[in-house]
């Protein structure tokens, strides 16, 4: 059988691995329009504020991985148009030739782009995004130069804030400007993000709320201020970091998801076309909270449709269990993890929830000359079956693996009373003998 991807980052890469590794019979080609496979965006941060030293480790896989084990790649080329009735794709070469290519299965992988609002003075120089590895070289080399004193990040989800402190860390004047009341809107609970908001702060990062951007002003060509509808902020540098949108251009006749437009496929991570697959940020994922095909753009969600959808490519019927869009982030210290849903969100989901929170030191007070720290957890279930559907956990000590167990419960569909009961070991090494998790989970069953 002969298979072609379109697209070689996160979930092509994992499309074309797992092919490649376990069904060493089929035919893999490859097309990337970029130079590069495998980039980790959100190592790029570290990179720009210079808490890494090299961009090497931000990458897994490259071209020569692919062809030792058999595929043929073509970078650098990109696919101009795909005829679904003949099975074939049309592709522009990197010298410049098009080709024609035919397929007995199709996944596409074309990822996504940063969102634009199309305003005025968009076209300055120095106003920037950050998405590809190009951009990120670009970004930095910018922000090293002396002229650029004044740095302007507008949009306040993951890259937004993780830029803002990037920038901070190397001397720059830093402003974040967001049309939201708080960071990082769509993932936390106001009460799990102001400690980060706080850290911004004490930093001497600028953090400007519920404004939205209208127009960039410039002069001899460079920006020199972000106008908002409530004031103006200089800027000799600006990343524009407001999300991403599907990267669709693709198979016009493929359904569509409604609120995002991107492809929408089965749990299967097929298209409406039985031979056509589409993985990563072009396409949906079933999302265990809202029992329902959502847009959750993550890099780990993309590896799993990338293994999803080449397994069942290659006829092993497999059905994704749906994600929970986990995820987390440090700023200056402090980190916070969540996974499915928080109360701000589930609101706009229209689900009736109800939460419970608990706080407590990781180990017990006793433990002395060790590391220890404040944990704040909560856990959000809903009101009619008591079904968690999201959890978040903040702390300056590492507690990120815990969020995995509340992401399986999510999957499995664990009550907030089966978690009150679950057998969770005790060592002082380690944590307390009447565990955050399990307590907060006692107070939500006996109130």
């Amino acid at each position: 059988m002969k298979i072609i991807v379109i697209g070689a980052n996160h979930a092509g890469t994992a499309a074309s691995n797992t092919i490649l590794d376990h069904f060493k019979d089929n035919e893999v080609t490859i097309y990337d329009r970029n130079n590069n496979i495998s980039f980790l965006g959100c190592g790029m941060a570290l990179w720009i504020g210079e808490q890494i030293s090299t961009s090497d480790g931000l990458f897994y896989c490259n071209k020569n991985v692919f062809e030792e084990k058999g595929a043929k790649v073509h970078m650098e080329s990109e696919v101009l148009s795909v005829d679904e009735d003949k099975k074939t794709v049309k592709v522009r070469l990197k010298d410049g030739s098009e080709i024609e290519d035919s397929y007995d299965k199709l996944i596409i992988a074309t990822g996504s782009r940063p969102r634009s609002n199309k305003l005025p003075g968009e076209d300055l120089e120095n106003i920037e995004v950050a998405k590809l590895f190009q951009d990120a070289k670009k970004v930095k080399a910018i922000g090293e130069r002396e002229d650029i004193k004044n740095v302007v990040v507008v949009g306040s989800g993951y890259i937004g804030v993780e830029l803002a402190e990037a920038f901070q860390r190397i001397g720059k004047n830093t402003t974040l400007v967001t049309r939201d009341s708080k960071i990082l809107e769509n993932y936390f609970d106001h009460e799990f993000s102001k400690p980060l908001e706080d850290a911004m702060a004490e930093n001497g990062i600028k953090l400007v709320y519920n404004e939205d951007v209208v127009e960039f002003k410039g002069e001899d060509g460079k920006v020199m201020s972000v106008v908002t509808n409530k004031g103006e902020y200089e800027a000799d540098l600006v990343i524009n970091s407001i999300g991403f949108v599907p990267n669709v251009y693709l198979c016009e006749d493929l359904k569509r998801h409604e609120r995002s437009g991107a492809y929408l496929v089965d749990k299967r991570f097929r298209t409406s076309n039985e031979d056509i697959y589409a993985i990563g940020d072009c396409a949906t994922i079933y999302y265990k909270p809202s029992d329902a095909q959502e847009y959750v753009a993550l890099a780990t969600n993309a590896v799993r449709s990338g293994i999803v959808a080449a397994l069942n490519a290659c006829g092993v019927d497999i059905a994704s269990p749906g994600v929970q869009g986990s995820s987390g982030m440090q700023i200056y210290g402090h980190k916070i993890v969540m996974t499915g849903m928080s109360v701000d969100l589930a609101k706009k989901y229209g689900i009736e929830v109800e939460y419970t929170d608990f706080e407590d030191l990781q180990k017990p007070a006793f433990m002395e000359d060790v590391p220890n720290a404040q944990v704040k957890i909560r856990i959000i279930y809903r009101k009619d079956d008591r079904r968690i559907i999201g959890a978040q956990l903040g702390s300056t000590y590492d507690v990120s693996m815990g969020i995995h167990m509340f992401s399986l419960a999510i999957q499995k569909d664990v009550t907030i009373d089966e978690l009150a009961l679950t057998d969770i070991f005790f060592m002082p090494h380690f944590n307390q003998p009447y565990n955050y998790i399990t307590m907060a989970a006692v107070k939500a069953v006996l109130g």
